[in-house]
């Protein structure tokens, strides 16, 4: 049965999922939406393909842990006789030639630790999406899976017979197994790849080292900040929302979407939680990808998710050669959200590069082009601020004029008048700050509910919706106004489910929603915090982190009879609210270290 217990690997380029017994359970090739070359997460089960493990005969244990503040994973196995074996899973990165190395590229080393180790290696990829099951073709070293679209090579310094084979044979050294692209190894493999490992945890120490974390949960902050970095493709700038698709929001429901994408709005809270942490780089690098996708919408209308190669259609289709997460198919890909209105975006992108004009750490700053090209957007904002749209919950059945999506057009002229006066545009500034406050008063007037004591999500047919806790975050009102304060109140009255909370309670396309969505218990505990319920947020946020996997990480979703994870995973949401939420709530490392509270 499929598990949601997994480990991310990664580095920029691509990634891979990574269960308790060591087997690499999900990998897309030749980049982090590409085709599932290991696919077991979805059913890719069968003796034809779809995974990467190496088995122990008669394992009876099996441990897995990061290597301390790095993206390397340690898998441990023992069997009934004592014997055992470690075998460590990485992808390269590190810095060559004054940039990041970071190949389509897994290193898998296996090293025997005790006893009679007696193992068989199946590596089986398939290719177009579960469809087809390459044969390999040995060469003295290596085996090559060949696909229509691209081909595999798997270098090791194990006698290829056994692998190519899958028989069984006893590890008496270490050995590794090098899977990338369908070229000569051309340097000693045994040597580099212990030079890859070397270097790629000496870059992730000295990643993790800068990052500004807080005193407490440091831990859980660091794991979730590298699971965003993984989520990052560096080659274009473009933040996936997940590294997973079609894993269901819940137990058989077709909730289960494509989030090997790029969504304005997510990628906005990515790189917010990392700038909270110090780590401007991703934003710098998702700025890059944002003026591509600006660029290529000559009408400005600008569409909320995008494939992180932009231009790279979306369309929305099934695999059928999978059988879905525990066989609850079907498993998509594309997303039909591209084609949907979410008029929030705008906001999201102006937002995401609001700190680019504030922060004198970057080396590029925000100029005066950049701001030019954030007007467009802002024009944007303001034409499309009440247009009936789908909303951030892309409800695919029904338009409204949405509250968040009206604050968020709000968000960009607020945030234009600011950079305006940083820039010593007054005139600009003026005219941004007129958009905000006309804008400001229309969604007063339409989505404070005085029966309801509470804002509302939509200027018709309202209803109580998590998105609200985010009013005060955003600066739209103050956390002390008595209408934010009374909305926190009704939100955790009627959306809470057994501790977590979530994202609306009334039916949409798919009837009611089954589970909690994690960033809105995230969201709550924040909102607590604001309105001065801090001993209640932090009860709230060590519930959620004892909801992570072994490995520490979060999916989208929580059961609310079972607590069990559901949806794609690692949820970029759920680990920015982790983030976010111990930045807000940890005890400063003065309160904490120097005076011994």
């Amino acid at each position: 049965m499929g598990t949601l217990d997994l480990a991310a690997i990664g580095n920029g380029t691509i990634a891979a999922l990574i269960d308790r017994k060591g087997r690499i359970a999900w990998c897309c090739w030749p980049r982090i939406d590409g085709d599932p070359v290991f696919s077991a997460l979805l059913g890719g089960e069968t003796p034809e393909g779809g995974y990467f493990e190496v088995v122990l005969e008669g394992t009876v244990t099996s441990t897995r842990r990061y290597v301390p503040n790095t993206a390397i994973v340690e898998t441990i196995l023992e069997n009934d006789q004592g014997a055992k074996l470690r075998i460590t899973d990485f992808a390269p990165r590190f810095k060559l030639f004054d940039r990041i190395y970071r190949p389509s590229m897994l290193v898998r080393k296996i090293e025997p630790l005790a006893g009679t180790c007696r193992v068989t290696v199946r590596l089986q990829p398939h290719f177009g999406w579960g469809a087809q099951t390459p044969r390999p073709v040995r060469g003295s070293n290596h085996m090559r899976f060949a696909g229509d679209d691209f081909a595999l090579r798997a270098t090791t310094d194990l006698p290829i017979v056994y692998v190519a084979e899958q028989r069984p044979f006893v590890l008496s050294r270490p050995a590794t197994i090098v899977l990338g692209p369908d070229e000569p190894f051309a340097s000693g493999l045994t040597e580099t790849a212990r030079s890859f490992e070397e270097k790629t945890r000496d870059y992730w120490h000295e990643w993790v080292r800068y990052l500004s974390i807080p005193f407490e949960w440091q831990d859980a902050v660091i794991r979730a900040a590298i699971s965003l970095k993984l989520c990052a493709y560096e080659e274009t700038g473009g933040i996936v929302a997940a590294l997973t698709t079609s894993v269901p929001e819940a137990p058989h429901s077709i909730r289960n979407w494509d989030y090997r994408h790029c969504w304005l709005r997510d990628s906005y809270f990515t790189v917010r939680a990392l700038n909270l942490l110090g780590a401007t780089r991703t934003m710098e690098d998702y700025i890059r990808y944002l003026t591509t996708v600006i660029a290529s919408e000559p009408t400005g209308r600008l569409a909320p998710v995008y494939s992180i190669v932009p231009g790279t259609p979306l369309d929305e289709r099934f695999a059928p050669s999978l059988p879905g997460y525990r066989g609850m198919g079907p498993v998509r890909v594309g997303n039909q959200a591209a084609e949907q209105i979410q008029n929030d975006g705008y906001g999201h992108v102006v937002l995401a590069a609001a700190q680019m004009f504030f922060d004198q750490r970057l080396p590029q700053r925000g100029d005066r082009a950049l701001f030019e090209l954030l007007e467009g957007v802002g024009a944007r904002a303001v034409e499309y601020a009440f247009e009936p749209d789908a909303g951030l919950w892309e409800l695919r059945g029904k338009r409204r004029v949405h509250t968040f999506s009206s604050v968020m057009s709000w968000a960009a002229c607020d945030r234009l008048a600011r950079i305006a006066r940083v820039l010593e545009l007054p005139e600009r500034a003026a005219f941004w700050k007129g958009h905000a406050q006309t804008i400001r008063a229309r969604i007063l007037s339409f989505a404070w509910s005085e029966a309801h004591k509470s804002f509302l999500d939509a200027d018709v047919d309202g209803q109580i919706d998590a998105s609200l806790l985010l009013l005060a975050d955003l600066g739209f009102v103050r956390p002390d106004d008595p209408r934010y304060i009374s909305t926190v109140e009704l939100v955790g009255r009627e959306l809470k489910r057994n501790g977590y909370l979530m994202r609306y309670a009334g039916e949409d396309d798919f009837g009611l929603p089954e589970t909690s969505f994690t960033i809105c218990s995230f969201w709550y505990a924040n909102a607590l915090n604001l309105i001065g319920r801090r001993d209640e947020a932090r009860e709230m946020f060590e519930s959620l982190l004892a909801r992570r996997n072994e490995a520490g990480l979060l999916s989208e979703d929580i059961d609310n009879t079972t607590l069990e994870l559901w949806g794609n995973i690692p949820q970029t949401y759920s680990m920015v609210g982790l983030i976010d939420t111990a930045m807000h709530l940890s005890k400063t490392w003065e309160e904490a270290f120097w005076r011994g509270s």
